[in-house]
């Protein structure tokens, strides 16, 4: 997963993290250390009794592991234990007591909160390939984004996904930001426009400067030209003191117009002065003001279209037009789909109180069947509704409250599932045509590992 929060993006070099692993212990943890005692040569287990003592460890430097043994008699309370800590960013190892692997419900929390697990009896030399595994991706995920708190606008305002579509709309916010030039963004609304443009903000020279935004169409069309530009004092009735518009605001930062299309086609004109010589003119007055100020642009419209049938300035259309980000709606993004589900989940179980509940495989289906015609704001309401109503231990599709889910199993003879497998292995088979077989070529335009793209071959018999 990748992670953009409010357009920070660091790169940097892979950080060497300590080979410690914190140890949660069931009410015997006796078998368990026995078949940890080989590894303690080359790991640290440092054992925790409750999530204070993983906090009060954290003060002292960082973990990036940790290995949890479960028991039949106190599997809910390890995951408890886990959830208390979803917070943090600790990844963890699910040591699965005996009989605990043909409990559905207890896959269902080792799926949701562990990153891998190994059955009992304990296997050292299996153990030291999942912890080798483990701290390697623990590394590479301190390349993710980290945000000053003065600039953290996060509730819903992460950037989150993996599908070369995203991945591509990141690359595009890094290139554009160092520029001053003017932004076009278009897709669909809900898809997170106003993230983009943030994104640009904030990593580009002006990121000190404000920040406005300005929805083009939430303003009545005679009210636009005064919000935009100001007005003087007595310029029209009700005008009882001057007011600075949104432009003269934004001085040397960023304006956010949303929804460009909609901006009534008289007033296009004089935005187009703005984008021309830099000056703008509160309304009743003859006096031309300076500005330095980046213009970005979002609409969900077809502006191209809006230009030939005369509903938008062709000349306009081309000032804004100098860099564009596309952002695909959510039912193209694949995997994304339920990553952005599970992510959201995490986090408003967090914000709210919750437990943090994994989804039934049927949830997962359901999200994944779903067209998302509200895009990412429809999912995030959606997921912030199950989190806060479901009275299950795990979130079903009923919790969800979608409407108009297709139903292929009535289509074609075949469940969701088996639909989804047969479209996985063309895929592959098709990627792997495209690129003669070429295996990192295939990976990189599937959006996926090397190892994640073998997977996929061997579970598909395609080698």
């Amino acid at each position: 997963m990748v992670r953009m929060n409010s357009g920070v993006y660091f790169d940097q070099a892979i950080p060497v993290l300590s080979r410690k692993a914190y140890l949660f212990g069931g009410e015997d943890p006796a078998p368990f250390e026995e078949g940890l005692s080989s590894l303690k040569q080359e790991w640290t287990f440092v054992p925790v009794r409750t999530p204070e003592d993983v906090r009060q460890s954290l003060r002292h430097g960082p973990v990036a592991l940790g290995m949890i043994c479960l028991e039949k008699k106190d599997a809910q309370n390890a995951f408890r234990f886990l959830s208390a800590l979803s917070d943090t960013c600790i990844r963890w190892i699910a040591l699965l007591g005996p009989g605990l692997a043909e409990q559905r419900d207890i896959l269902h929390q080792v799926r949701e909160h562990c990153i891998d697990f190994h059955r009992f009896p304990l296997d050292p030399q299996r153990l030291r390939i999942i912890l080798g595994h483990a701290h390697g991706m623990a590394r590479l995920s301190c390349l993710e984004p980290r945000v000053p708190d003065s600039r953290d606008h996060a509730t819903e305002s992460d950037m989150v996904g993996s599908s070369p579509s995203i991945m591509e709309c990141f690359r595009s916010i890094r290139k554009i930001a160092g520029t001053d030039a003017c932004v076009l963004i278009t897709g669909e609304s809900g898809t997170g426009k106003e993230l983009v443009a943030r994104a640009i903000h904030e990593r580009s020279k002006r990121s000190a400067g404000p920040f406005i935004t300005l929805n083009c169409g939430a303003i009545p069309a005679n009210l636009i030209q005064s919000e935009l530009f100001g007005y003087e004092k007595g310029a029209f009735t009700g005008a009882h003191t001057r007011k600075i518009g949104h432009i003269e605001a934004a001085n040397h930062g960023t304006i956010m117009l949303d929804e460009i299309g909609d901006m009534p086609f008289e007033l296009q004109v004089n935005l187009l002065r703005v984008l021309q010589f830099g000056k703008i003119q509160r309304v009743g007055s003859s006096v031309e003001i300076p500005v330095d100020v980046r213009i970005i642009a979002a609409t969900h419209i077809d502006l191209e279209k809006a230009c030939r049938e005369g509903r938008f300035r062709e000349d306009l259309y081309y000032r804004l037009h100098v860099l564009r980000v596309s952002l695909p709606p959510l039912r193209d993004r694949g995997a994304d789909i339920s990553l952005l589900a599970r992510y959201f989940c995490k986090r408003f179980s967090a914000e709210y109180g919750a437990m943090s509940k994994p989804f039934s495989a049927e949830a997962l289906d359901v999200i994944q069947a779903y067209s998302w015609p509200g895009n990412v704001r429809e999912l995030i309401n959606k997921i912030k509704s199950a989190v806060l109503m479901s009275e299950g231990p795990l979130i079903e599709p009923k919790d969800l409250q979608l409407e108009n889910i297709p139903h292929p199993a009535k289509r074609s003879g075949k469940t969701l599932r088996e639909i989804r497998e047969i479209a996985e292995r063309e895929t592959l088979q098709a990627t792997l045509q495209k690129f003669e077989h070429n295996v990192s070529r295939t990976a990189r335009e599937l959006g996926v590992t090397r190892t994640t793209l073998y997977d996929l071959l061997k579970k598909h018999n395609l080698f």
